[in-house]
């Protein structure tokens, strides 16, 4: 019976993104949903996005394994991102009016460099969708109690997600979602009411978390931890700004005004409720030990499904399941669309001397359905968590595109060479770190976006050899 509301809800999910999908006109009714979403509905697409699988399996899991020091990335790196963006990016770049945040790199300068960031852009989000999809397959193998694969959960998920997103664009993404943080909101504060009640009391859990130093949050004052902690930090915090889906919510607004507040109100709320799924695993710790102790090596993303299965009534595990896909979904349709839109306007769309509104329409649709199947089949081979995914996914940007568009944004004197050292500087630098492995004494992302603030500071100041910049940001 379980199965068959779930089913029924995907169903529900679908027909409400398909009806979005008749104001569906042109590209940018598609890309940006015509810029015409009120505060409410940006606040709704920022939350709903961010607070996906990772929020709910991933970082909660790692809550109760490494405590509140395994979450410096997410979800206080991912909460800042989302607040710095509002406060400094979200302005100048909706005023910009652009259709990506790769068409800010071109204007701002070359064609070269919007190329590279794009791609960087683009390849970043597939550990974050394909954990979206991960979760999706394991919802599905649990709810049909093994007679659903894994994998097949994936592609079954995967292809739901596809539906709606592939004819809807932002419009579908953007009404869905606002109908899923309702019921995200709704059913998680429902679930904590009655498992805080089963665990004793919600001071109870908090106590017996606090007396096991879960809360400490604070690296210990040496070098090494200290770097491993900002490291982890800006990963998400710096590195999640120069995103598509970032962009797309800030761009899609009505008015400047409601790109900026959506951002930090989204980010904010983000922040906050991020807190009641790690209250939720760590409760089951109370109510189900030997559950937790059986799972917590084995699988822990799977703790708080079985809790819920074995321990609360029917209309419970409705309510939870419900909101689960609601925030796997909001997320993976978000996340789905991001990337494609940016290889069509920013990498594809070059190569065609001319090309019709309808035909780049098209354009987008067709790369939407590839990078699903790219990332339901990075999902299926992987063995990384949820949460390992969407850390991870971060690196390549805040070494490749996070300092050419801060830089772009506020410093006059950045230079398309500048750019172009600190892109060459810092992946290159990053994918060197990463194959040598020398995790244990520095991060490879943060040295390379050290090395990356090295080369646009040298390439700006020193004699200039290559390209112009171009005036559109400058402008800005």
């Amino acid at each position: 019976m379980l199965l068959w509301f779930v089913i029924a809800y995907l169903v529900v999910s679908i027909t409400i993104g398909l009806i979005a999908a008749t104001q569906v006109h042109n590209a940018r009714d598609y890309i940006t949903a015509g810029r015409h979403l009120p505060l409410y509905v940006v606040f709704a697409t920022v939350f709903a996005t961010w607070f996906g699988a990772e929020t709910v399996l991933g970082i909660s899991a790692t809550f109760l394994r490494e405590g509140l020091g395994g979450l410096v990335s997410d979800p206080f790196g991912a909460s800042l991102c989302l607040v710095l963006v509002g406060l400094f990016f979200a302005r100048p770049l909706y005023r910009m009016n652009l259709l990506t945040i790769g068409d800010f790199y071109r204007q701002r300068y070359n064609r070269p460099v919007e190329m590279v960031t794009s791609i960087c852009i683009a390849l970043s989000y597939l550990g974050w969708v394909s954990a979206q999809v991960t979760a999706l397959g394991l919802v599905f193998n649990v709810l049909s109690q093994g007679a659903i694969s894994p994998e097949a959960g994936m592609v079954i998920g995967a292809a739901v997600v596809l539906v709606y997103t592939l004819f809807g664009g932002m419009w579908s993404v953007a009404v869905t979602t606002f109908v899923q943080m309702i019921i995200i909101v709704v059913g998680l504060f429902y679930i904590a009411w009655l498992v805080a009640d089963m665990a004793g009391g919600a001071a109870t859990v908090v106590q017996h978390a606090a007396a096991r130093d879960k809360f400490a949050f604070l690296p210990k004052f040496t070098l090494t931890d200290v770097v491993a902690f900002v490291a982890a930090l800006i990963t998400m915090g710096f590195g999640s700004i120069p995103q598509q889906d970032v962009f797309q919510r800030v761009n899609a607004s009505r008015t400047e005004a409601t790109a900026a507040w959506g951002s930090i109100l989204g980010g904010t709320a983000y922040f906050l409720f991020a807190f009641v799924p790690l209250f939720l695993a760590y409760a089951a710790t109370l109510i189900d030990p030997n559950m937790v102790a059986g799972l917590i090596e084995k699988d822990s993303q799977l703790i708080l499904p079985n809790l819920i299965l074995g321990h609360l009534p029917l209309f419970a595990q409705i309510v939870f399941f419900g909101a689960l896909l609601s925030v796997i979904m909001s997320t993976a349709s978000g996340t789905l669309l991001a990337p494609s839109v940016t290889i069509s306007e920013n990498v594809l769309k070059g190569l065609f001397k001319e090309m019709s509104d309808e035909r780049f329409l098209w354009m987008n649709r067709a790369v939407v359905v590839c990078f699903a199947v790219l990332v339901t089949g990075y999902a299926v081979f992987t063995d990384a968590t949820i949460h390992k995914m969407v850390e991870n996914a971060y690196k390549v940007t805040l070494v490749s595109a996070f300092v050419p568009l801060v830089c772009g944004l506020y410093w006059k004197r950045a230079t398309t060479q500048g750019a172009a050292l600190a892109i060459i500087g810092g992946l290159g630098t990053w994918t060197l770190l990463e194959l040598v492995g020398s995790e244990e004494l520095w991060p490879p992302q943060f040295v390379g976006f050290l090395v990356a603030v090295a080369g646009m500071l040298a390439g700006s100041l020193g004699p200039q050899w290559y390209g112009k910049a171009g005036a559109g940001a400058r402008a800005a």
